[in-house]
């Protein structure tokens, strides 16, 4: 275990390719402040040192040889189907090591969540945070609710889902304020930020009911989670199924009626849109889009993926739906010089069938955000679960064949009914950092072979210097 945690630690700095400093642009962007002033004033720490290597540059790269040798025979294995497209690159050069259909374009299920966190955090920016505001209404004693897109608002901080959340009784105590003698009468839900369809076309019938999907808007609170408390004490045996609400806007317009003292009734809720010039009341703020980001990746929040997306086509300027979330993620990728012709995207989450993605993209990605050249983006690492040790690589390494991987492999997994991907970075026997990226979506095995099967690649890849 103590050898496991070290060498997660070791990866996390390598990764982001930068040392470990205070305050730094971390700090900022999770919104610290600065030292405080006054008589309890304390001179600040002095900033120290960095503990941590980066990765070695000057390790050994794997040949191409000695990588086919290891990896052609689990890459045939018949768990994967007959539909397996990998790609494997070295996270300090960008260079090609190993490919096997590495261009292809596949369904890429949950790993889309990749592209998703990088789009949003070079379009908005890791310290970017989405306001939910209250505004006058056209009559004496309406407030007007308006979402701007933050899919972890809470009610109170007791039964929040997040942990940090912006919150409604916050603002509704400023509205209170705000109104002075006047008493609050009506409630107005302005959710018109977010436009077309609430669920993706190309879902499976079943996600919309089953727990890990949602109808997206642009007022929520929880995640549209039904009952949050109970969503947060079982989200592990559950693996983050909730039941949903049907209309999050409507629930929360209701949830934030009660918090000014209303019924919540029909006659005092009702869907709207924001007088223009209308004075503001009041404001909250969610958390920093870095936290988003690693919520997003480490608990494969599809309604927060989704969120982002749309957060993508606001600042690109084009429509907040699916279509516009896709478009502006395909935009900024391309601008970030990667090759927007191996991705064509139908949501932001990995739900929809109709999304593709090549390896080989995935692996560019990856090393873009870990090469140090766009320091913003590293926060995609932050949220990667662990071989053998957290989020959806928790019980997988554990078996002797992909034991080598435990602690060393950190990737996004992606699941659905025939399509199995796993992308991310991986430490070899000789120090040096590579990406990966296998996606096979006509998979053959039950799910726990075919994971095994993943998971035997990357744990090679892990053990190998295959030179």
């Amino acid at each position: 275990m103590v050898v496991a945690i070290c060498g997660v630690l070791v990866l996390v700095l390598a990764v982001a390719g930068l040392a470990v400093l205070r305050p730094g642009p971390v700090a900022g962007w999770l919104g610290g402040t600065g030292t405080p002033s006054g008589p309890a004033a304390v001179p600040p720490e002095p900033d120290p040192p960095a503990v941590l290597a980066g990765p070695d540059a000057n390790a050994p790269l794997p040949t191409g040889a000695g990588l086919r040798a290891t990896l052609n025979p689990l890459v045939r294995a018949a768990a994967l189907g007959d539909r397996v497209h990998v790609s494997v690159a070295d996270v300090a050069t960008g260079q090609a090591l190993y490919g096997s259909g590495p261009d292809t374009p596949t369904v890429p299920a949950s790993v889309t969540k990749l592209a998703t966190g990088v789009a949003v955090l070079s379009a908005r920016g890791p310290a970017h945070r989405i306001p939910t505001r209250a505004v006058a209404g056209a009559n004496p004693g309406e407030v007007v609710l308006v979402g701007g897109g933050d899919p972890t608002l809470a009610v109170d901080r007791k039964n929040a889902f997040y942990p940090g959340a912006a919150r409604l009784d916050d603002l509704a105590a400023q509205v209170r304020a705000a109104l002075g003698g006047t008493a609050p009468t009506k409630v107005i839900v302005d959710s018109s930020l977010f436009r077309g369809p609430v669920f993706e076309p190309g879902w499976d019938a079943d996600i919309p009911t089953g727990g890990f999907g949602a109808a997206i808007t642009a007022l929520m609170t929880d995640g549209a989670r039904q009952d949050p408390v109970r969503a947060r004490r079982t989200a592990e045996e559950t693996n983050h199924a909730a039941d949903r609400v049907p209309e999050p806007d409507l629930t929360a317009g209701r949830q934030f009626a009660k918090l000014l003292g209303l019924g919540g009734g029909a006659a005092q809720v009702t869907r709207g849109t924001a007088p223009a010039g209308g004075a503001e009341l009041g404001q909250v703020e969610s958390l920093p889009v870095i936290r988003l980001v690693d919520i997003m990746i480490s608990d494969s929040d599809n309604v927060i993926a989704e969120a982002m997306a749309r957060q993508v086509a606001l600042a690109k300027g084009k429509p907040a739906s699916f279509v516009g979330g896709a478009a502006a993620t395909d935009e900024v990728l391309g601008e970030l010089g990667l090759p927007a012709g191996e991705i064509s995207l139908a949501d932001g989450s990995g739900l929809s069938r109709t999304n593709r993605i090549s390896p080989s993209l995935l692996t560019d990605l990856i090393t873009l955000a870990g090469n140090g050249s766009h320091p913003e983006l590293a926060a995609i690492f932050g949220g990667l679960p662990v071989g053998g040790w957290s989020g959806t690589l928790d019980e997988r390494y554990r078996v002797a064949a992909t034991r080598t991987g435990a602690g060393v492999v950190r990737a996004k997994t992606g699941t659905l009914s025939g399509v199995n991907a796993i992308a991310g970075t991986v430490t070899t026997a000789d120090g040096r950092l590579l990406t990966f990226a296998v996606l096979t979506d006509r998979t053959q095995g039950s799910l726990d072979e075919t994971r095994q099967a993943l998971d035997r690649i990357t744990s090679a890849l892990a053990g190998c210097g295959c030179r």
